[in-house]
Formats: structure tokens, C-alpha cells, sequence
């Protein structure tokens, strides 16, 4: 703060030297961090997984399941009784299989009310069953999860995971070994009935108070260590995809992640990550890319915030969780079957099982590139570092800069404004403030939008809420007009360009540190339009400015990324019908934004509308002020 703050800071040669050139460091920092990223990817730069926790090792023994046959059975069965509920669950069918195995079977009822739904209301119910272990008091469970599907689902059946788990259930039975219970748990309405489950089990409430009813639990088992979610598709299995991404991007302890690949690789199962097999190219650029691109994913997927399966939900509670998603075999080779399936889940719960303490040794935050490769924290938050680092050098060598222009050294105005600055800081004031209490209204503003739009116009609420944020940002675009009104000097449309640096490098590193994949996409896309927010001389490039900083607001760079997605989705759509896809796509998906902050606590939406939207006003009142800022380059 010392250089900020002493008048003679700015005299040494180094200073001077920053002042002259800090445009051509910021660049430097800039594409350096991205150079660092992606070479990660590398082998050279990440490292090969292994076991820190030695007691997951019993799993890797030879295994004694045999019920494959009985899996089959199961199948066979469920299909019929699924037949008779098209639309539901077979509850009696479930809940009879699970009490000819003696376990304590137990159902759970939960309600939803539709936050933007004007009183509507959903309902549902689990089934569940405890396997009390023998050996212990119950202290602490294993939990083994099917999330069902009924014949008109949009999504693939996981009827032959519900067959598996219940011959599981009935191997698991005959073993004297189990030192902790085991739940076997099935959800309906996927990620909802989970949720619930989870908040019932533990007697929490993790969304807004009144949304989602858990309801209550008339059985319980101990403290969860550990779950697995099983989504298999077909008898006969082509390859096993390990998911990870939870909420708001947060991981799974990487042992369990290691513990899955290997168990699959022992009994010769296919496995991949992100759909990805790991290949082995001769050409070592040719491999890189291929890595980078599993690494890609992963962020992606990270930088969403949104659980990829229902072993997602887990991890707010302490609870190490994956799913594993068998999809159909398809094409020439063999198949992974039920016998092979099974093996892979009598071993991760018997080495679950042997664990004497929770998950703690190895990793929580981490990138992949490949199944069997990782990369640590202390290795890709540099990366972030420098481009984080490149806003604030530019704040640094702008403030360095205003204060040795001659504009700046007038005398201190009545305002009260630093000695020697000559300029008011009560307008940078009222324009943080603003930006803020406009975020803050925009995250409060779902069901005012969804209610003007039902009564004015009878829209529904997607539209409704689409509408209300293309109006809030067209509004904000249009308040650099009652800005200009104001009397501001170009001194202080610097000090507001460089708190708005400031805010945004604080931003950055305060996402990364829960969701680093978020951050990382978001500094990639702002960085280099922040680090040139002040106006050109040029009315074209001050035309080009606007333009970049009207599509970096949340909601157009929302709707582009929904777009480009659809696009890829649907190649061979022509263009009217994409736009239309694209455009519904976006509304949806901002519906689910804030309906996901309500139920299960996401804070991706008001990340969006009280933290980045108002970083993106500042940026944006600084492109649109008259001239150029004082000592900007």
C-alpha cells in the first residue's frame, strides 16, 4: 500500500520502467498463462496417479461374485413390472425384492414447490434399504445409488443398474466382513430425489428455506463415507465413463477416482474419462493434443457448477462420491457383462469398507488429462496467477501513470479527494455502489420477472425471466448516457477503470479458489478486453470496444454459449430452426440456473448477477466515457 499511497514512489528507475511499459507486461502475463495451462497437458508437466491411502488396497484381491445370472433374472423382471408404470416407479416391486433379502427397507416421500411456479408443486419418493454390518454399531455406511428412469424418460434406462444393485444387495448379504452398512438407495426425478434424500438423511436444508420439502426419514444408517452412483445402460456394456464433477465444481477425493480406474482395468473393463480412452500416439504433439482436449472437457464441465450425476451432491457433505456410467457395446469386441460389472463393485466396496478413517490423504482439487494422469493444484493455479496478475500491474501502472500526468497534480478538490490528485471520488463511489445494488436487485429479481411476465403478458416463466434480463441489460447499456451527465473528470474515469481492474482480478481469484475451471474461463474471455477497456482514439476501435464488452455481459455471452452448443449438437438443422433451438435452450437454461440456486444451493446464478454483472458496468462505464482516461497508453 506503501507505493500507492508515498508521492515519490513513482521516482525510481524500476517504477519508470513499469510506468513506460506496463501495457507490454500485461501481454507478456496474459498469453504466459495460458502457454502454462496448456502445456500441462504435457506428460512432462503433470504426473502419474497412484494410491495414497493403502487401506483402498484389499479391494484389488481376487473377487468372489457370482450372481450374474441373477442380475440377468432381475432384469428380466423389472422390465415387465416397469411395463405396468410407464410413467413411475414400481414401488412394490422394489421394496418386495428388498425385504426377500431381510433388509431394512424404508421409503421417503418429498415435495418440491416450484419456486417460479405460483404454488405448483411436485412430489416424489425413494426407496431405500440399510444392510446392517456385523461387525460394527452402525457408526458408519457405504451408500450405493440407481437413479430410475421410467420407460418415457428422455434419458437411457438404468434399469440393469437397479438389476445389478439387487443382486449385490444379495451378494453382499452372505459376506461376514462388512465392518459398515451399506445402503442401497433409488431415486426418482434424478438429481431432485437425491437431493432430498441427502437433506432428510442429514436433517439440513441446503437451498432456500420452503422450496424443496426433504421430508422426514424413518430409517437412518451411520455417517456416509463413501457413494457410488451406477447408471448402466445396457447388459452388455462397451465402455464405463467415471464422472466426478460435483457442485459448483467441486471433486471427489482422488483416491476414489484412482480406485475405480484401476478395479475396472483388474477385471478388464473399459474406461474411460470424459468418454475418452487413453491413447498413446508416437508423434508427442499429436498425444498433447489429445490430452489437452480431455483436459478441456473437464473444465467445461467444472466450469458449469452443475453435478454431472447424482454422485455430485454428495460432496457438500463431506461424502467422497463418483458415477459410473455404462453405455451400450456397440460395434465389434467384447462386452462388459454383469459378472465383470459386479467384480468392479465387490471390490470398491470392499475396499470402502476397509477404510479405518474418511478420505484425506490425497487430492480435492485437481485437473485430469487422462484417467491416469493429474494435475495438481500448486501446478495449474499459477496459470490463473499471471493472468490475474496482468490486471493488476495494469492498475498499478495506470495509478502510477495518473499521478504523474500534470492533469493530475492540481490542487485537492472540496470533495476531499487524495492531495495532488485533482480529482472527485465521489463519482467512482456512486458508480460502485450503483453497480452493486443494481447485482444485488438483479439476483432478488426471478420471480418479480416470472410474475409481470404471467400477469402482462401471459408468458411463461422462461420467457418471462429472458425478457426481464434482456430489459435490466439493455438498461444498464444505456446508463454511460446518464453518466456522462455527471461532472467527472478523466482522472476519475481512471481511478473507476482501475478499482474496476481490481475488482475483477479479486473476483477471479476468490471463484478459483471454490471452482477453478469457472475462474479460468471467465479471466480467459475478460482479461484481455479489461486490459484494453480504455477508449481508443479510434471511433472503429471504440466501436469494436462496445461491441466486445456487450457480448462479455452474462446473459449474451450466456445465450452464445448455449448457441454454440446447439449448433454442435444439431450440425445438420438450418439456420432458422437453430436459432429458434438455440434461443429456447437459453432461456431453459437460465430458468435452471436460478431454480438450481433455490433447491440445491448453486451459486453459479449469483455469481453471474451480484458479483459479475456489476464487474462487467464498471468495465462498461469506463469503455463508454467521453476521451480517453487519464494516462492510459
Amino acid at each position: 500500500m506503501g507505493l500507492l499511497t508515498d508521492p515519490g514512489s513513482g521516482r525510481g528507475k524500476l517504477t519508470q520502467l513499469l510506468v513506460t511499459h506496463y501495457d507490454k507486461l500485461c501481454i507478456i502475463l496474459y498469453v504466459g498463462g495460458i502457454v502454462w495451462f496448456m502445456l500441462l497437458a504435457h506428460e512432462h508437466f503433470n504426473a502419474g496417479t497412484y494410491f495414497s491411502e493403502n487401506a483402498l488396497l484389499p479391494g484389488l484381491v481376487k473377487g468372489d461374485f457370482d450372481e450374474d445370472v441373477l442380475a440377468k433374472q432381475y432384469h428380466s423382471e423389472l422390465l415387465e413390472e416397469a411395463a405396468r408404470y410407464p410413467d413411475g416407479v414400481p414401488y412394490p416391486w422394489l421394496l418386495a425384492k428388498f425385504r426377500q433379502l431381510s433388509l431394512d427397507t424404508y421409503t421417503h416421500n418429498f415435495t418440491l414447490h416450484y419456486p417460479l411456479g405460483h404454488g405448483t408443486k411436485y412430489t416424489g419418493k425413494n426407496v431405500y434399504a440399510i444392510m446392517r454390518a456385523p461387525r460394527s454399531a452402525s457408526t458408519e455406511a457405504l451408500v450405493l445409488s440407481v437413479p430410475y428412469r421410467p420407460l418415457d424418460s428422455i434419458h437411457p434406462t438404468t434399469a440393469p443398474s437397479v438389476a445389478l444393485m439387487m443382486c449385490l444387495a444379495k451378494f453382499f448379504r452372505r459376506q461376514k466382513y462388512w465392518a459398515k452398512d451399506v445402503i442401497f438407495l433409488v431415486t426418482e426425478h434424478e438429481q431432485l430425489g437425491m437431493q432430498a434424500w441427502l437433506e432428510a438423511y442429514h436433517r439440513t436444508s441446503c437451498g432456500r428455506p420452503g422450496v424443496l420439502d426433504h421430508g422426514d426419514m424413518m430409517g437412518r444408517g451411520g455417517a456416509i463415507q463413501a457413494a457410488i452412483n451406477l447408471e448402466l445402460h445396457s447388459e452388455k456394456i462397451g465402455h464405463v465413463d467415471v464422472k466426478v464433477e460435483g457442485l459448483n465444481g467441486q471433486l471427489p477425493n482422488l483416491d476414489l477416482v484412482n480406485l475405480v480406474h484401476r478395479l475396472c482395468s483388474k477385471e478388464g473393463v473399459r474406461h474411460t474419462f470424459k468418454n475418452r480412452d487413453n491413447l498413446n500416439h508416437r508423434n508427442p504433439v499429436k498425444e498433447w493434443l489429445y490430452h489437452l482436449k480431455t483436459l478441456m472437457a473437464m473444465v467445461s464441465t467444472q466450469a458449469t457448477g452443475v453435478p454431472n450425476g447424482n454422485h455430485g451432491l454428495f460432496h457438500r457433505f463431506g461424502i467422497e462420491a463418483v458415477t459410473l456410467e455404462g453405455f451400450e457395446k456397440r460395434g465389434r469386441g467384447s462386452p462388459a457383462v454383469f459378472y465383470q460389472l459386479g467384480r468392479v463393485m465387490e471390490g470398491l466396496f470392499r475396499s470402502l469398507n476397509n477404510l479405518l478413517e474418511r478420505f484425506h490423504q490425497s487430492y480435492f482439487f485437481y485437473l485430469q488429462p487422462a484417467t491416469d494422469r493429474y494435475i495438481s493444484i500448486g501446478m495449474y493455479m499459477p496459470p490463473l496467477g499471471l493472468l490475474c496478475a496482468a490486471l493488476l500491474v495494469k492498475a498499478f501502472g495506470l495509478w502510477l501513470r495518473m499521478h504523474e500526468d500534470p492533469a493530475a497534480r492540481a490542487e485537492s478538490t472540496a470533495s476531499g479527494a487524495q492531495e495532488g490528485a485533482g480529482f472527485s471520488v465521489a463519482p467512482v463511489g456512486v458508480a460502485v455502489l450503483s453497480s452493486h445494488a443494481l447485482g444485488v436487485a438483479l439476483l432478488s429479481a426471478p420471480q418479480t420477472f416470472a410474475a409481470a411476465g404471467l400477469a402482462w403478458a401471459g408468458l411463461p416463466t422462461d420467457a418471462s425471466l429472458y425478457l426481464g434480463y434482456l430489459l435490466a441489460f439493455l438498461a444498464a447499456a444505456a446508463l454511460p448516457l446518464v453518466a456522462r451527465s455527471s461532472r467527472s473528470t478523466e482522472d476519475s474515469w481512471t481511478l473507476l477503470y482501475i478499482v474496476a481492474l481490481l475488482e475483477l482480478a479479486t473476483l477471479l481469484l476468490a471463484v478459483a479458489v471454490h471452482n477453478f475451471s469457472l475462474a479460468l474461463v471467465t479471466a480467459v474471455l475478460y482479461v484481455p478486453c479489461a486490459l484494453g477497456a480504455a477508449p481508443a482514439r479510434s471511433r472503429l476501435l471504440r466501436a469494436a470496444q462496445r461491441l466486445a464488452w456487450l457480448a462479455l455481459h452474462p446473459l449474451p455471452l450466456l445465450t452464445a454459449v448455449v448457441g454454440a452448443h446447439t449448433a454442435a449438437s444439431f450440425p445438420e438443422e438450418p439456420w432458422g430452426e437453430l436459432c429458434r433451438r438455440a434461443l429456447h435452450a437459453a432461456r431453459q437454461a437460465l430458468v435452471f440456473a436460478v431454480v438450481d440456486g433455490h433447491v440445491y444451493g448453486s451459486w453459479a446464478f449469483g455469481v453471474a448477477t451480484a458479483a459479475l454483472a456489476p464487474a462487467w458496468l464498471l468495465f462498461w462505464l469506463v469503455v463508454s466515457s467521453r476521451g480517453r482516461p487519464a494516462g492510459s497508453s
